[in-house]
């Protein structure tokens, strides 16, 4: 992978996470109607489905006390991704000129330690909390696949800018799904437990919208870049793309069916996600995109003290 970006897109889970740290007040911030709302994520930490992810540590805030150690708020999040297969030269790539640039699709898994996340990410965003690992499936799947299966997306609640708009707007119609499998549920032969189900059909920004707002400002893009749609949540209870949404913030315990629960993720669970073409309103059969899935495991090394 040659460059990374990763964006902010679904107005549910943007208005969920919104509402777990600005509960007072609107939880979506002034910029975020307006453009697709993305950060440079760190490529070299692209892996491929099936690699261990490695418990990060960094400096996280406990009952009002800094200190240093493995992150205790590890999750998931339910990403799609976009593969570029023809660059530009600076000059920005309009909505219109997609498919003439972006090679295919697949599943991500773009995983976050909250607890680092949220000491060190103000006042410019996303670091360690998620540069540590970012999952892939193996198969990229061909954009043109998707043809038939695009559908109109919902409609801007604000006029936007007119090198975010198309004059034939449209979103891919694939349905997902996030599981977890502890080690327990492995061993005593139980099946995972379905965490999500949403659809990408209803993220407010469009994988279009997001090459042109990258490009507008002369940046370029290369053969292999890559970019992800941002966490997809949907609008009802169980379509939440990440424990972060599900635990309300880690207030609100999951059962799971080895009978222990989660707020995020221990040791040896296994989050494994999946995604499915899909047409409403026809009999068009769909295809799978494969599957992108991680198993926790240990930091790579352990610290004896804290250091500063």
């Amino acid at each position: 992978v040659a460059d990374y970006v990763d964006f902010y897109s679904s107005l549910h889970h943007a208005t969920n996470v919104g509402r777990i740290f600005r509960p007072d007040g609107n939880p979506l911030l002034p910029n975020w109607s307006h453009l697709p709302v993305g950060y440079h994520g760190r490529s070299a930490s692209i892996e491929v489905s099936q690699t261990d992810v490695h418990r990060p540590e960094g400096l996280r805030m406990i009952d009002g006390d800094l200190e240093f150690g493995p992150s205790i708020a590890l999750d998931y999040e339910l990403e799609v991704g976009f593969v570029v297969g023809v660059g530009n030269r600076g000059e920005p790539v309009p909505t219109t000129d997609f498919t003439d640039h972006v090679f295919g699709v697949c599943l991500v898994n773009d995983w976050s330690a909250r607890d680092i996340q949220s000491f060190e990410y103000q006042p410019l965003g996303p670091f360690l909390g998620k540069s540590f690992h970012t999952s892939i499936s193996p198969w990229i799947t061909p954009l043109a696949a998707f043809d038939a299966y695009r559908l109109s997306p919902p409609v801007p609640e604000v006029d936007i800018a007119g090198y975010l708009q198309s004059p034939d707007p449209w979103a891919l119609d694939i349905d997902l799904e996030v599981t977890i499998e502890s080690a327990a549920m492995r061993t005593g032969g139980l099946e995972p437990m379905i965490m999500s189900n949403a659809s990408f059909a209803d993220m407010a920004w469009t994988p279009d919208q997001q090459l042109a707002h990258l490009t507008i400002n002369g940046a370029t893009v290369r053969t292999g870049d890559f970019y992800a749609s941002g966490t997809v949540s949907g609008p009802d209870p169980g379509s939440e793309g990440s424990l972060l949404e599900r635990t309300l913030g880690g207030t609100v315990p999951l059962q799971l069916p080895d009978g222990t629960s989660r707020t995020y993720l221990f040791d040896g669970d296994t989050v494994v996600m999946k995604g499915r073409t899909h047409h409403r309103g026809t009999e068009l059969p769909g295809f799978d995109l494969g599957e992108v899935s991680g198993t926790i495991v240990a930091p790579r090394r352990h610290h004896d003290s804290e250091e500063s």
